[in-house]
């Protein structure tokens, strides 16, 4: 098993990069899983990581060991990091002790315009990003498009957040959502505040369906709002200083709506 001990070492290096920068994790193709749930999670959907790592205090925990015998036995490149440099990778205050280098998934093929859809619009901070995932995933929306200003859902805090979500779903960076609801071969709702039918009134219908969330503050942009068929409000009767609700919760609530609708059990 090879020991890692040195910040010098090249392949921490390309580690650490790869923990820290967006750029580099786009360059290379390729993100840090932590955690023993998030490698399960990966695995049951695409196989082996491409390399594993543990810090010195986690090979000691039989569930890493086993991860570490098993990837060894499928020639996966293994590793065991000093504690402290297995700090400087980890993206928690307080390591769980395993570390899996993957490749980033390639959505292979265009966005289908006949398919439940979760667009995301400017969505920018990566806890609220993992939600939404969960959200979508948890529902069946397994089709999500993102805006070029979203956070990247591949991100080690957006990961965190998603717990896993991210390997149960098509993921489309950059997308153009204007010209995707242009085409879209269903019903295209929208959440806003003027103009906008409440959510327990407005026709779903049975036909797929395309919700678009905006980043808190800014909202849907114009551009995206006015491609969609329906705007949608959540009401909230209640509310006497909330102006809306947090983006990730106002997720949840439309698309177990139309769950709802749809008398899914």
């Amino acid at each position: 098993m090879k020991i890692i001990a040195s910040r010098e070492n090249p392949a921490f290096k390309a580690w650490k990069k790869l923990a820290q920068s967006g750029r580099e994790r786009k360059k290379q193709g390729q993100t840090l899983l932590e955690g023993v749930h998030l490698v399960e999670s990966w695995h049951t959907a695409y196989g082996m990581p491409i390399c594993l790592l543990a810090s010195e205090r986690g090979q000691a925990r039989a569930e890493i060991a086993d991860w570490l015998a098993a990837g060894a036995r499928q020639g996966v490149e293994c590793a065991v990091l000093t504690d402290a440099l297995f700090a400087e990778l980890a993206d928690t205050e307080t390591p769980s002790g395993l570390l899996a280098v993957v490749n980033l998934p390639d959505a292979r093929e265009p966005p289908a315009p006949d398919a439940d859809s979760l667009l995301l619009d400017g969505v920018q901070d990566p806890g609220n990003l993992g939600s939404l995932l969960r959200t979508a995933a948890a529902t069946g929306f397994a089709q999500v498009l993102l805006s070029a200003d979203c956070a990247s859902p591949w991100s080690p805090k957006t990961l965190r957040a998603g717990q896993g979500a991210q390997f149960q779903l098509r993921l489309y960076e950059n997308a153009d959502l204007p010209a995707f609801l242009g085409a879209f071969q269903g019903t295209s709702l929208a959440t806003a505040l003027d103009g906008a039918k409440s959510l327990y009134a407005a026709e779903l219908g049975q036909a797929p369906l395309a919700w678009v969330f905006g980043a808190e503050g800014q909202g849907v942009s114009p551009d995206v709002l006015v491609a969609a068929q329906k705007r949608i409000r959540i009401p909230m009767p209640g509310a006497k200083t909330v102006e809306s609700l947090n983006v990730g919760h106002a997720a949840a609530v439309c698309l177990f709506e139309s769950l709802r609708r749809r008398r899914v059990v």
